[in-house]
């Protein structure tokens, strides 16, 4: 089980501001780089309190505050020595909370940051949110930002020279693909989509959360319009607008004592926020711990997909579900599903590729495995749930979110229409999911 709270300051001991900071980072880099490259620059900003609470607040936020340089010392060659390897410290920190697959050219500086990296000062702005992601000189691209997240049109709005649909350029130069060794036909795909997002409307709904006691649903779906961003689900019974979901007011008449005692203690509930496209961030409004079943916090945390219960502490205010993260899923195991069908096709004429592989797409995942694989496990990806006050799994008594006394599942809708969009690019199959 992860636990996450507050963001810290720079008042805060090193070693929590780091484990904060961890919890942001993007995956790209193995855990040991990262905690010495991140100890490395907390242990450097120590001094400069301002730089380290700008740090602080542009990473745990997304870049939605703004924040000022965050500056390191130049080194001769400009480079930054970190375990053992060297690179340019603007890109090694912007891999580590922005884009894992980043290339050293790939980076421009936005208008504000005053000691970006190419205006060859002696201090160095390492600030990943003072840095913009353009296209490699290499691809003939040089001037076209590449979106950064799936389906952002604000990425695509900050450049007049928006990149033509990916339908006009079947094929990528090498150096624009992404370092994964994702199939040819998923990057394009992605590629694809990214580009439909911005044209397709949003959903008219943001979410739909529902809400148990054990097993049973209590009272009906709550929809939250796309137009309001937030939605508090509180323990109270007035509730105030579309905004605000109360539980208070549900009766249940099969409800037992545990559920009435935990309800009680809901309190002033949770805060859900969907920023962007369909980014989601919570807040702990309550006096006690929520429990979350989060696939973002399982990759945070190092844990396998949907096999974490992260406790979230009251005052905390986290990120809990990412789209362009949701949607790498959707693609990768959609296909690899797709190409399991066909490899076990295969092996009634003795075609099979190699031993358990899934037609060369997802080698280590196995070719019954990822057959077996269904429309409802990708709309999983798509749900994020959470328990009041009691938790579950290997450090409680209950074992499954269905065994505590009342909790939420939250539907997102935009996740799920580009779930929709995945199966329908799949090419049509006999057996396809």
């Amino acid at each position: 089980m992860s636990v996450l709270g507050p963001a810290p300051s720079s008042a805060d001991a090193c070693l929590s501001i780091v484990h904060s900071l961890m919890c942001h980072r993007q995956g790209g880099e193995n855990e040991g780089f990262a905690k010495r490259a991140i100890e490395s620059l907390v242990k450097k900003l120590k001094e400069k309190k301002d730089e380290l609470d700008s740090l602080i607040t542009a990473v745990t936020t997304n870049g939605v505050h703004p924040s000022k340089c965050v500056t390191i010392q130049r080194t001769l060659d400009g480079r930054l020595q970190v375990a053992g390897r060297k690179g340019f410290p603007h890109v090694i920190y912007a891999r580590l909370w922005r884009w894992p697959d980043l290339h050293k050219n790939e980076l421009k500086h936005v208008k504000f940051c005053q000691f970006a990296f190419d205006l060859k000062y002696d201090s160095v702005c390492v600030n990943p949110y003072h840095y913009e992601r353009v296209a490699s000189p290499a691809t003939g691209n040089p001037a076209h930002l590449l979106p950064a997240v799936i389906g952002f049109t604000a990425s695509l709005k900050s450049t007049s020279h928006s990149p033509a649909p990916p339908s006009l350029h079947p094929s990528l130069p090498t150096s624009a693909e992404p370092r994964v060794q994702w199939p040819p036909q998923t990057w394009y795909c992605t590629l694809s989509t990214m580009y439909y997002l911005c044209l397709v409307l949003r959903p008219e709904f943001w979410c739909s959360i529902s809400y148990f006691e054990l097993d049973v649903q209590v009272g009906e779906m709550f929809k939250v319009q796309s137009s309001c961003p937030l939605v508090t689900v509180d323990g109270y019974v007035d509730p105030s607008g579309g905004d605000r979901f109360c539980l208070g007011q549900l009766s249940n008449v099969h409800r037992t004592a545990a559920s009435h005692r935990a309800r009680l203690h809901i309190g002033r509930g949770v805060q859900l926020e969907c920023r962007g496209e369909g980014d989601i961030w919570m807040r702990c409004l309550s006096d006690h711990s929520v429990f979350v079943q989060s696939f973002y916090l399982d990759r945070e945390a190092g844990r396998a997909p949907g096999d974490g219960v992260h406790k979230i502490y009251p005052g905390a205010y986290i990120k809990v579900f990412d789209l362009r993260q949701c949607h790498r899923q959707m693609q990768q195991q959609a296909a690899a599903a797709q190409a399991a069908v066909e490899t076990q096709a295969a092996a009634v004429v003795g075609a099979i590729p190699g031993p358990n592989s899934v037609g060369g797409i997802a080698p280590a995942v196995s070719v019954r495995s990822a057959a077996g694989l269904g429309v409802d496990d990708l709309r999983r990806l798509c749900i994020v749930r959470l328990s009041f006050v009691k938790g579950w799994g290997c450090d409680y008594p209950r074992q499954s979110i269905k065994d505590t006394p009342c909790w939420l599942e939250v539907h997102l809708h935009r996740a799920l229409q580009l779930l929709d969009q995945v199966l329908h690019m799949l090419p049509p199959r006999e057996h396809a999911l």
